[in-house]
């Protein structure tokens, strides 16, 4: 068995947990990849909510799933991360999952990029949601100059966590050239 890249890695940490029925977030809505991936696990009774800053994001993933016919799985909000908190959905319901994928919107304005301040509040907030077991997964991307910021940030943030309260885990490729991404997990204990 070959080891899995971060994306894939990071794909397996949420099909462990999530099922049919589960609500999940994509915290960062990029091309709708992920989005739909969640779509896809949740089920017809589950609801993936999911949010970008960016309209051009937001409109290239609900084209990806008009495209895959799950657009009814999914609540898709024009917002930043940090204000899952004003989403009905959202304070309604336990959260089983949630993915971000930090940096900026491949192909997009690389000057528009997540910031480590307003990804912690979006992960203090999905935590607080999070189904005991649930996992926050945080593919970060630091090869420019805000992800530096922004990984430091959020490194010193998720080591906070109690380990009575999370396990928090890395995953990445410590040979590899030109700052690769890595994985983050939060699973929380209790």
């Amino acid at each position: 068995m070959k080891l899995k890249g971060v994306l894939p890695f990071a794909r397996t940490l949420l099909q462990e947990v999530v099922q049919p029925g589960d609500t999940v977030v994509d915290a960062t809505a990029g091309n709708g990849h992920d989005t739909l991936f969640l779509a896809t696990l949740v089920g017809d009774t589950g609801m993936v909510i999911s949010c970008d800053i960016q309209a051009d994001a937001i409109q290239a993933t609900a084209e990806r799933l008009f495209q895959a016919n799950m657009v009814e799985r999914v609540e898709l909000h024009q917002i930043g991360h940090e204000q899952l908190r004003h989403v009905s959905a959202f304070k309604s319901t336990a959260i089983k999952a949630a993915v971000f994928n930090l940096g900026y919107l491949p192909k997009g304005d690389k000057r528009i990029t997540t910031k480590g301040d307003t990804t912690i509040e979006a992960i203090k907030q999905i935590y607080c949601q999070l189904t005991n077991e649930g996992r926050i997964v945080l593919v970060i991307y630091h090869g420019h100059p805000e992800g530096k910021v922004e990984k430091d940030a959020v490194l010193d943030f998720t080591r906070s966590f109690p380990q009575e309260e999370a396990h928090v885990a890395m995953y990445q490729f410590v040979n590899q050239r030109n700052n690769p991404p890595f994985v983050v997990v939060i699973e929380k204990r209790k």
